[in-house]
């Protein structure tokens, strides 16, 4: 279990970091507060590769070289993107980056050095910043000594022979691949634990890199469904991506009998067998979701399992998977039923504390069922 300075760094992080439209969850021991489970023994290889700027452009616009989400919150002004510029351009050394190489697809994920890769690909083509955070300008070398001759000048702007130096300049990247076994799993403890940014990333962030595909793109499908933004109480998507974990938990846990602890372990495990789901799994999967949202909402209001200051997310899941299974045979005086579950002493006591345990779990799913549906 991690130690207090690490849960409590967690907190003051998402504290800090928080969207007005994050989630904001009751405060009970969560899976961040689980055990984790040991990785596997993993045979890996790494290896240097030396790649020319032009070619890390290039792999970059062909979708070869792949930024994950968390990865995307570009942060360097752009006096810092300019010395990086120059220093390529003196033959001054750089720090290299690391890539994962997946086995299956053959593209790399930028484990660390997305601000240095984005600052060359941003010069490359003239502009520094993202279109969609309204920030991007021209892009000219600022910052620099008023003697360098590359001062305030764009990529147009220089000689060929500049040029040609830039595109031609080397760049070392450490390749990360997993050789046995088989799967890609070391890619998430990888991007755990030698991700060297200083951000906190949550599992889900996580999750979404390592498997990503057909699966995630199913979940951001369900995650702009109104009846289950009235769940939430909230229309946009939480930065941290814990809406999504949310979706996962519901249908990984609709499977109780699977369950087993830690909680993050389970729901990665559920996320890889489903990476790449048939069309007609997903849609079985849409019905039984937005049923199960439709239903809910109807019957017991909008942002339901906000008990107290935030969401719970103990009582959510043990009452969707209830839900979920009774659609046909909801009870008329449902919402009577529900408010005397979430005020039972033996519930709370399953909600509040240590609620990925096992026992604890089946527990307040057998109450959830027993008490709602019988």
């Amino acid at each position: 279990m991690p130690g207090i300075e690490e849960t409590d760094a967690r907190i003051e992080f998402e504290r800090e970091n928080r969207s007005p439209t994050d989630l904001e969850f009751e405060p009970i021991t969560s899976e961040d507060e689980d055990y984790e489970s040991a990785p596997s023994d993993y045979e890996i290889n790494t290896y240097p590769a030396d790649f020319t700027l032009e070619v890390l452009h290039r792999k970059w616009k062909e979708e070869e070289i792949l930024i994950p989400d968390f990865q995307r919150r570009f942060v360097w002004k752009q006096t810092q993107a300019s010395k990086l510029v120059e220093s390529f351009l003196v033959g001054l050394p750089v720090p290299a980056v690391f890539l994962y190489k997946e086995r299956k697809s053959q593209k790399s994920f930028v484990i660390d050095g997305q601000q240095r890769l984005k600052s060359i690909f941003f010069f490359f083509e003239g502009y520094f910043g993202l279109e969609e955070r309204g920030t991007r300008r021209v892009f000219t070398l600022t910052g620099l000594s008023p003697d360098s001759k590359f001062a305030n000048r764009r990529f147009e702007d220089f000689q060929e022979e500049d040029k040609r130096r830039l595109r031609d300049s080397v760049l070392r990247a450490f390749v990360v691949q997993q050789l046995d076994p088989q799967d890609d799993t070391s890619m998430y403890h990888i991007f755990e634990r030698l991700n060297t940014g200083g951000t906190l990333l949550t599992n889900q962030e996580i999750r979404n890199c390592v498997f990503h595909g057909r699966f995630i793109e199913f979940l951001d499908e369900l995650n702009k469904d109104p009846s289950w933004q009235s769940i939430l109480g909230k229309s946009k998507p939480d930065t941290h991506r814990k809406d999504i974990e949310l979706i996962v938990r519901f249908f990984a846990m609709r499977n109780i009998d699977a369950y087993k602890k830690p909680m993050k372990d389970f729901l990665s495990g559920f996320m890889k067998k489903n990476r790449d789901a048939s069309k007609e799994t997903l849609a079985e999967s849409r019905e039984i979701f937005t049923r199960t949202c439709d239903g809910v909402v109807a019957s017991l209001g909008e942002k339901p399992f906000h008990i107290r200051a935030g969401l719970n997310a103990a009582v959510f899941d043990s009452v969707m998977t209830a839900f979920s299974k009774h659609l046909e045979e909801i009870p008329g005086d449902i919402k009577g039923r529900y408010d005397r579950l979430t005020k039972s002493a033996e519930f709370g006591k399953h909600t509040r504390n240590w609620t990925t345990d096992e026992e604890t779990v089946r527990t307040r799913f057998r109450l959830a069922e027993t008490e709602l549906f019988d």
